[in-house]
């Protein structure tokens, strides 16, 4: 009888391995799949009010549906269009998706699902001849691929605590219209709103580091109880801030707990390189898994308390009449800003910047943080030549920059 019954666990065992081993195959599979249709060269880069752009929120509805979530967008839609401020006829459209729970409190999750398009709108790194198409397969197609495996998950789970809002924005590149848009005229009430999640570039898991950036650590005192600095499945890099240079700063701005997930920067960001061969596609089913994980433990909370963090306002990239050409690591708590990446034949790298610099001073301005820094560029002129202090290893050098 003893025997009996320890095959009939083994069995069951077993077929639970197998049906996890076949879920997380069909997991790989739609991620692959979205990754690939998103960053395609016939969406021409997605950029914001393009057929690109159409051919994008189209595919995202149809996942939507297929998932079964109810349409949330206006008139009974799942998009919601909105006005691309400055510019004038140029509409950007959001994709939105519900899981109506009969719950008081919604959760949203969201990415933003635009990019570059041809690199138009002169937000692009790429300093070579011709046109060429910006299809962003890690900014953003890698977290809007998150976002629709996520809905698929949620819609089967017995996470019923709370309900789903899983939003796709457009217009983030160009200043996160799409979510400003969003967060001035929710469809549900802010006050519902239990917190926000946001995947941005979560597409390139290093291999040897398995290092992961989460933001709006200090958005919540719950976040300290639910991601460990020390978790065994990551490296984590724990930002506090509620702000910072995508779509969860929208939400911030409104009162809510947000956060940030984030791979980390690379040479392809914003330049034609970024395509979809150069994804790590289980380390994105391991940030996927990593969300779930959390989903499922804020499920038996109750809605968490709002925390006011340090604001670093990074999201206005494009009001800017100069930059220096640097990717930062928004993780840097300073003093300085400390430098990811310094694009070739930018300002900086010109200067004699390099990567893992921090600079410390630009002009007469010290720079404690990105706020600080970015209150410095304001005040510069392109063609202006000054001063950059950096600080690299222990040394400390000033070097000449124009812009």
């Amino acid at each position: 009888m003893k025997q009996l019954i320890l095959l009939a666990v083994f069995f069951s065992g077993s077929a639970a391995i197998a049906q996890h081993s076949k879920d997380q195959e069909l997991s790989l599979g739609r991620i692959k799949t979205s990754v690939s249709y998103l960053a395609d060269d016939k969406l021409e880069g997605r950029r914001t009010g393009t057929a690109g752009e159409k051919l994008a929120a189209e595919y995202i509805t149809g996942q939507f549906k297929k998932a079964g979530l109810t349409a949330l967008g206006t008139n009974k839609t799942y998009l919601q269009p909105f006005p691309v401020k400055n510019d004038s006829g140029r509409t950007g459209h959001n994709v939105i998706g519900y899981i109506d729970n009969k719950a008081a409190h919604t959760i949203v999750l969201g990415a933003h699902y635009d990019h570059l398009g041809y690199g138009e709108d002169k937000n692009s790194m790429y300093r070579g001849e011709g046109k060429q198409i910006h299809n962003g397969a890690d900014d953003n197609a890698s977290g809007t691929s998150a976002l629709i495996e996520l809905g698929y998950w949620l819609k089967k789970s017995d996470l019923k605590k709370y309900n789903y809002i899983l939003v796709a924005f457009s217009g983030e590149e160009l200043g996160l219209f799409g979510s400003k848009y969003f967060a001035d005229n929710s469809p549900l009430p802010l006050t519902s709103i239990n917190y926000m999640i946001n995947m941005d570039m979560v597409g390139r898991l290093n291999d040897s580091t398995h290092s992961m950036s989460v933001g709006g650590f200090g958005t919540s005192p719950a976040w300290s109880e639910l991601i460990s600095r020390d978790d065994k499945s990551f490296k984590i890099k724990i930002d506090s801030s509620g702000t910072g240079p995508s779509d969860h700063t929208s939400f911030y701005l409104k009162d809510i707990p947000v956060l940030f997930f984030f791979t980390g920067t690379h040479t392809d960001y914003h330049k034609p390189g970024d395509d979809a061969d150069k994804i790590n596609y289980n380390g994105m089913l391991h940030i996927i898994g990593y969300i779930k994980n959390l989903l499922t433990a804020t499920n038996n909370k109750d809605k968490i308390a709002f925390t006011k963090t340090r604001e670093v306002h990074t999201g206005m990239r494009s009001s800017f009449k100069v930059t220096l050409g640097v990717m930062l690591d928004y993780t840097f708590a300073g003093p300085g800003i400390y430098v990811d990446v310094a694009t070739e034949d930018r300002p900086a790298a010109k200067a004699g910047v390099e990567a893992k610099d921090i600079i410390v001073q630009l002009g007469e301005y010290p720079l404690e943080d990105v706020q600080a820094y970015m209150k410095a560029l304001s005040k510069f002129e392109k063609g202006q030549t000054t001063n950059i202090k950096v600080k690299r290893g222990d040394k400390e050098l000033l070097l000449p920059v124009t812009f």
